[in-house]
């Protein structure tokens, strides 16, 4: 089968490999029709970390049928339509009871990957995979983006609005205009904020940050970004900011725009070599955040959200490629021509 393969920094390319098969008794075996590529495989693409090199993909998006299930799965069988979550939690451990199964206590090998492929091997399927309602072709090319975007980015954008308490009349800051960040517009107005400052100097992002909620746009970095968030807030600072890059200056941001008492949901994956945390000190700032609680909040909120036409996630995919061009789809995020690359399977 074809699997993307990561060659070095600056080039991934398919690599012909044997299907994978079942190995322990809660895996499946997914047919993948539609994968993606998320901002955080460009870290490793963009050199920006370490990956051994002829190595298999990061990829961790999918939407498949199941083509295989182990002896221990009862909650989907061969043929069923899925959402595959990039998280694998368990569902009873008290992390997952809590809604945190994005640091599942039970699975240590809790992340996908390798899903920018024809076929994936998905461990503790169990509880983590969530099935949606008939086959792909009785839904619109672009209820399927708004599904896949239910196993990433969607999610995370919600993650982060709800472990900042995002609620109903708050002010809230977007820090980055990715996918994600875009994601947390819809959560923020999801969950009832009434002003929500995207951070954003792209003007393609900031279109679509204001046709999903925003009701501000700043385009400025650093200092002056701060400047123009306190201005717009009246000096007060946000009621709650989600940081969605990781980056040192995305975070000294997040920390210098949130009021006091205030909570940042951090779902950036960081990349900060430290944190002064004296200063949020001071102003009793408070810093949550990790791994998005996917399969949570697909079944509680999210996938009824996109199959009632209430939300439209599947915007954020603005170029669509084959897995046969992967190496095109990442090229086209690195130089920021795509918000996300769609990568359309079967």
């Amino acid at each position: 089968m074809k699997e993307t393969i990561f060659v070095k920094p600056g080039k991934v390319e398919i690599g012909n490999v044997e299907k994978p098969k079942l190995q322990k008794a809660d895996d499946v075996i997914l047919h993948i029709i539609r994968a993606c590529v998320c901002g955080s495989d460009l870290w490793a693409y963009r050199g920006l970390e370490d990956k051994p090199a002829n190595s298999e993909n990061s990829g961790h998006e999918a939407l498949g049928i199941v083509e295989e299930v182990g002896d221990d799965i009862t909650t989907v069988k061969p043929g069923d339509f899925v959402i595959a979550p990039f998280t694998h939690g368990c569902g009873h451990c008290a992390a997952c009871r809590a809604g945190y199964e994005g640091s599942c206590q039970t699975h240590q090998d809790n992340f996908s990957a390798g899903c920018q492929a024809e076929y994936v091997r998905y461990q503790h399927a169990e509880w983590s995979l969530i099935k949606v309602p008939g086959q792909p072709e009785d839904y619109s090319d672009g209820m399927l983006n708004s599904l896949l975007s239910l196993a990433d980015v969607m999610a995370t954008g919600y993650h982060a609005a709800r472990v900042a308490n995002v609620k109903t009349g708050d002010t809230v800051a977007v820090v980055g205009d990715g996918a994600v960040g875009l994601c947390g517009v819809i959560a923020a107005q999801m969950r009832g904020a009434k002003r929500i400052i995207a951070m954003s100097r792209h003007e393609d992002r900031q279109k679509l940050a204001r046709e999903f909620g925003a009701t501000d746009i700043v385009p400025e970095r650093g200092d002056e970004a701060v400047k123009k968030v306190m201005a717009i807030t009246n000096g007060a600072g946000a009621d709650a900011v989600l940081e969605c890059v990781g980056t040192e200056l995305s975070t000294d941001t997040a920390l210098k725009i949130a009021r006091p008492g205030a909570i940042i949901g951090r779902v950036g994956l960081p990349h900060t070599p430290k944190t002064d945390l004296t200063t949020p000190f001071y102003q009793n700032t408070a810093v949550a955040g990790g791994p998005a609680s996917v399969t949570t909040y697909d079944k509680q909120v999210l996938l009824k959200a996109v199959l009632d036409g209430e939300i439209h996630p599947g915007k954020v995919f603005t170029k669509r490629f084959s897995l046969d061009n992967i190496d095109e789809a990442y090229q086209a995020m690195a130089k920021r021509e795509a918000i996300k690359s769609l990568v359309v399977i079967d």
